[in-house]
């Protein structure tokens, strides 16, 4: 009401509730609603249904409802528009506090009547039907709802329970925060919950990998108009044995390496051949990052047609962005080339090259690498001999393998390595912008053993890697200086590099500092996401892999003691867990493990142990 004179007796609503005044001034009038609470509240908070006066708000519970007599009214008015004092003498013939109440709760109920006290519109029969059809909609749309709560949370569900399941699927796939099929279940609404309970239904299968959802990287490789290769310039290193050495199946080669009586060749695929900075293919790998790589698929940062066209060993000839290196007897970098190329790549398995490994060209790539890596060591290169293994998905079924320690993967290692640290020496030497990688040293004092326990006390104390305009000392590798350059199919600042190397050779304008320091920017947090999705993922193939094989048993190794359990490494799986373990156990003892239970969606998985020493 605009205007209202409010005493003591009144009858009023207030928050759509009944309420009796007892006191009242200007500013602040006491107030009983029908639970008994009293509340001081401002008058412009209450609306005045009945002048009363009543002593207590029993009195306008007695009142019988005969709503007979207020449809009558309603039919006589419908259409027009009144107000509550007429409608309730319409209906009863007199206006008390009892029938003014009575006849509120009727039009606040909104089938026959809409408005407020004073200017009350009284609804049409064809309003009224469409009103009760909407409600009958809704009252089924209840009831079904509720069937669906019953049954999902006795772990049953039907085919039309889909559509109740979407806002569980959008939570376990981090698409969204919450989800009313949780809340109903009085379940906290996390993605892990989600996960499993779509699990226990039986509406995802353990196939469904939600984690580079969660992580919000795109899954679906990169698309785009390819330009043919420009004529120019290249020089002809095919009489050189160059060998792709990668594990097998490897699928985007970008790297090989040949020896030249004395020098090391690293050839490269020359992918900023094709990929300029700002144009479409550049801006798409940028706001990618890499290349996400996943048990089940590959997701590249670049058309899949741009490694057709320039991985290494895919055609007879190959265009390659070379680096020629020597070193000297200390196994110091000397002297680095690096020219646009073509080189004659053979493919081979790092199995196939193990084999071959005395070999003339092999052997004295083998040398050269040996020097090398016995200069980063006594420059306090860092070695960690941890377990690694490849876990693969083909056609549901998940396959687990050990990566061997192979003296030919440590010789394309360290090969890859010398070019990174070459290109930092020669972008220094030339003034040439670009981002280098450097790593700070540990946080604290490394094991001097070579334990597995100790591999993986230093693997905590290692700090992360990252990328700047400036070089550094990088701690883990034993350099002064270096930047990754080795991979441009597969990583952007990779490709950020090759991009200001041809620039230079062509004599070109380069990318300035600001422009490079913008491109790490971009990635950094990309990368991020890139790698929660690929840890994860690996995490979750692993535990699907457990369940094809529920009797599984391994070996694991004690790497750290945490009361009465133990963390503990399972090398065959390169996974971690921490048994509750009885007696007393050191770190590095072996345990003969048996796998007892699993729940994907946590990512948990626990095992029976028989110790072992």
């Amino acid at each position: 009401m605009a205007e209202q004179t409010l005493t003591i007796g009144n009858l009023v609503l207030y928050k759509q509730t009944a309420a009796l005044i007892l006191e009242t001034n200007p500013k602040r009038i006491t107030i009983k609603v029908l639970d008994g609470e009293k509340l001081r509240v401002r008058p412009k908070d209450v609306t005045l249904l009945h002048p009363g006066s009543i002593d207590s708000l029993t009195q306008i519970e007695e009142q019988n409802d005969d709503s007979g007599d207020l449809l009558a009214a309603w039919e006589l008015l419908a259409g027009s528009e009144t107000n509550l004092r007429e409608l309730v003498e319409l209906a009863y013939g007199s206006f008390s506090p009892a029938k003014a109440w009575a006849v509120w709760k009727v039009v606040a109920d909104g089938l026959y009547f809409n408005g407020d006290p004073d200017h009350i519109l009284v609804l049409t029969n064809e309003q009224v039907q469409q009103e009760k059809a909407k409600r009958s909609a809704r009252e089924e749309e209840q009831r079904q709802w509720d069937e669906f709560v019953s049954r999902i949370d006795a772990g049953e569900i039907i085919e039309e329970d889909s559509s109740y399941l979407q806002d569980v699927e959008a939570l376990a796939l981090g698409q969204q925060d919450q989800s009313r099929t949780l809340q109903a279940l009085n379940r906290e609404q996390t993605p892990e919950n989600a996960h499993d309970l779509l699990l226990k239904v039986g509406y995802w299968t353990p196939s469904i990998n939600p984690y580079p959802s969660r992580a919000r990287v795109k899954t679906v490789s990169a698309q785009g108009y390819i330009p043919p290769l420009v004529p120019e310039s290249r020089r002809d290193l095919t009489h050189l044995l160059a060998l792709a050495i990668d594990d097998e199946g490897n699928t985007d080669p970008d790297d090989a390496i040949s020896w030249d009586d004395g020098r090391i060749w690293v050839h490269i695929a020359d992918v900023a051949a094709l990929v300029t900075p700002g144009d479409q293919l550049d801006l798409e790998a940028r706001d990618r990052g890499a290349n996400l790589y996943l048990p089940e698929q590959t997701v590249t940062m670049l058309p899949v047609e741009i490694t057709q066209e320039l991985g290494l060993g895919l055609k007879e000839i190959s265009p390659a962005l070379s680096f020629g290196i020597e070193l000297g007897a200390d196994g110091q970098i000397e002297e680095v080339e690096i020219t646009p190329s073509w080189v004659n790549v053979t493919r081979w398995t790092y199995e196939e090259a193990e084999s071959r490994l005395l070999d003339p060209v092999l052997a004295s790539l083998s040398d050269m690498a040996a020097n090398y890596a016995n200069r980063r060591r006594e420059k306090g290169a860092i070695e960690l001999n941890l377990p690694e293994v490849r876990v693969k998905v083909e056609q549901g079924e998940v396959s687990i393998r050990p990566i061997l320690s192979l003296q030919s993967r440590e010789l394309v290692r360290e090969a890859m390595l010398m070019a990174g640290e070459a290109v930092a020496i020669y972008a220094q030497t030339h003034n040439i912008p670009i981002p280098y990688t450097s790593q700070e040293l540990p946080s604290g004092p490394l094991p001097e053993g070579s334990t597995t326990a100790d591999m993986f006390a230093t693997r905590k104390l290692l700090k992360p890697s990252r990328q700047s305009i400036t070089p550094g000392l990088h701690s883990g590798l034993g350099m002064e200086n270096y930047a990754q350059i080795t991979s441009p199919l597969r990583r952007y600042l990779d490709l950020v590099i090759h991009q200001q190397l041809r620039a230079h050779l062509q004599g070109q304008t380069l990318l300035t500092e600001q422009e490079i320091i913008e491109r790490i920017g971009a990635i950094a947090a990309t990368q991020s996401d890139l790698r929660q999705a690929e840890r994860f993922s690996r995490r979750h193939w692993t535990h699907v892999f457990l369940m094809q094989n529920p009797d599984w048993q391994g070996e694991g190794i004690i790497v750290e003691q945490h009361g009465r359990r133990y963390a503990t490494i399972l090398p065959d799986l390169d996974l971690e867990t921490d048994p509750y373990l009885p007696g007393d156990h050191q770190p590095n003892d072996h345990l003969q493990l048996q796998l007892k239970e699993i729940n994907l969606a946590y990512l948990n998985s626990s095992f029976t142990t028989n110790t072992s020493r």
